[in-house]
């Protein structure tokens, strides 16, 4: 999952982000809403996390601004503005989610879980393909119900490519969501990372679910590898 952290606290956005970081989260972000607009014109991401009082634009601009051209993006209001109109108002102009500050971290973990997992097709948090599951909370793999030992890139790939199961992931698309905007396009990084991961794959399945589909990317599913 890609996420955008918009927080001109920098300590506060610093402990968010290293936080969804080691969950596995790729995560960017930003200080103030004018570098915002400027990632979310650039960038695909799957839940953006918003400050409202952010310097040159502020957040209520911010969210209009990706309203008018962007109804999918989800995005979390996280502001000090804890009041009732404060919330309504973020909502409906277009927030999926609005957090008031001070929070705890495991409180907005969950919210950011609860966004993301809107966008699967199962209706529970384990996603499945043939003898492999993955859970989405604990974000861990199996095999049969025996665990997996795998790195934190290597889950954020399987998740995304069962999360899309069925058809074909690119390269690039897996840079946008599971790497963050630092990895530079022409890296072996991402190749090696999903080289080991087939094999710990084969060696637990016996065969690879993953296939290459020549000129589109990585399909997952399948016992042909």
């Amino acid at each position: 999952m890609h996420l955008l952290v918009i927080e001109d606290e920098r300590a506060l956005c610093e402990t968010i982000v290293r936080s969804l970081r080691r969950l596995a989260y790729s995560v960017d972000y930003c200080y103030d809403g004018e570098k915002a607009l400027a990632l979310l014109g650039v960038e695909r991401y799957d839940l953006v996390l918003l400050d409202l009082n952010l310097p040159k634009k502020d957040g209520m601009t911010v969210l209009r601004t990706l309203r008018q051209t962007d109804r999918e993006t989800r995005v979390l209001i996280l502001s000090a503005r804890s009041e009732v109109e404060d919330k309504v108002q973020g909502l409906d102009a277009g927030a999926n989610d609005y957090l008031a500050k001070p929070f705890h971290l495991a409180e907005l973990e969950a919210r950011i879980r609860s966004l993301t997992l809107r966008q699967f097709t199962q209706k529970d948090v384990l996603l499945s393909c043939g003898e492999l599951s993955f859970d989405t909370r604990s974000r861990t793999a199996a095999v049969s119900g025996q665990t997996l030992t795998l790195t934190r890139k290597e889950a954020g790939i399987l998740e995304y490519l069962m999360v899309h199961q069925g058809r074909p992931v690119s390269q690039e698309e897996l840079m946008e969501h599971v790497w963050d905007n630092s990895v530079d396009s022409f890296s072996n990084s991402i190749r090696v990372h999903i080289s080991v991961l087939r094999k710990k794959l084969r060696a637990a399945l016996g065969y690879d679910p993953i296939r290459n589909r020549i000129g589109e990317g990585y399909l997952m599913g399948g016992e042909e590898a």
